[in-house]
């Protein structure tokens, strides 16, 4: 994906930075009338590279990463830089429509290359904010694993370190619009709703603090079970089927997305070997792959200012 072309100005600054996709998340529900998800980061990145020059106001972008090209232009207003121009280049493995926060890697990864393109470093609070102005966001420009209202960024919270684990990444097909997804209306959870996602949170907390894998897998099954809508509530029961005879700790799912997660300790054999039980037992699965866990956060990987500008 390569940004237009056109008559070049002098750069004035220079960045990349890249943020980590997601096997859908740890948990997500709605709790007193909040949304909120718990990041599963795993080791695919999306990278953005910026290139600032004197202007006003432009963003030359991918014509297919509407998204990203509007990251930009919220990333200079909230700057108040009206008198640059950015040139956005960006590349991402991350499939679309899956659940795995392609759209956010890339938002969040304009928003950290941008500014540092123009000499500010913006923290997760300060990205997550300017990602929602663009869309609803997973909240994986935090570190660690963290907890995260992804419609209105109406609370955030560090849960706890990435945990030494490998996800098996089952995709069972097709692609989901998660802007109209996030968009319908749910249905109300129950009281009883509500206390399995507070027990859900409660266990991946502590599971994460402690360092015991079989707590973060545990809670992230019981959020899973909950799920009621989505092209994935139709595999659960298998899945979860799947699960026992593996060995594997829990369950991570795209909830607007059509991907779900085995999750393993971090160990090749035990990944491979579910990774051939997957393709005997689950036909209905069109890929799988196999990736670990990771912490969040928007990684800066390069930056540079032309000096001569560096004072403008």
């Amino acid at each position: 994906m390569t940004a237009g072309i056109g008559r070049r100005a002098p750069v004035i600054g220079r960045a990349a930075a890249k943020a980590p996709g997601t096997c859908g998340e740890l948990a997500q529900g709605i709790l007193s009338e909040r949304d909120f998800h718990v990041t599963c980061p795993i080791d695919l990145y999306a990278t953005a590279t910026v290139e600032a020059s004197f202007g006003r106001g432009a963003v030359h972008g991918p014509t297919d990463c509407p998204k990203a090209v509007a990251a930009a232009h919220v990333t200079l207003d909230y700057l108040n830089r009206a008198d640059v121009d950015i040139r956005l280049h960006l590349d991402s493995p991350l499939p679309r429509g899956k659940g795995m926060a392609s759209s956010t890697a890339d938002v969040a990864a304009t928003i950290g290359a941008t500014a540092l393109a123009l000499g500010r470093g913006l923290g997760p609070t300060e990205i997550a904010g300017l990602a929602l102005r663009v869309e609803p966001s997973d909240g994986l420009m935090f570190p660690g694993v963290a907890l995260f209202d992804h419609r209105l960024g109406s609370q955030a919270e560090g849960l706890g370190p990435a945990p030494a684990m490998r996800v098996i990444i089952l995709d069972f097909g097709g692609s989901v619009d998660t802007v109209k997804f996030n968009g319908e209306e749910g249905i109300a959870p129950t009281p009883l709703e509500e206390e399995c996602w507070r027990s859900s949170i409660s266990l991946i907390r502590h599971g994460l603090q402690r360092g015991d894998l079989r707590l973060v897998g545990e809670g992230a099954t019981m959020s899973a079970r909950l799920v009621r809508r989505g092209p994935l509530s139709r595999h659960l029961s298998p899945v979860l089927g799947l699960m026992s005879q593996t060995g594997a700790l829990g369950i991570s799912l795209a909830h607007s997305g059509t991907v779900m997660g085995l999750l393993f300790p971090d160990e090749e054999v035990r990944a491979k070997e579910a990774v051939r039980s997957v393709r005997r037992q689950l036909p209905a699965v069109h890929s799988i792959s196999s990736h670990r866990m990771v912490g969040g956060g928007v990684i800066p990987i390069e930056a540079s200012r032309n000096n001569i500008y560096a004072g403008l």
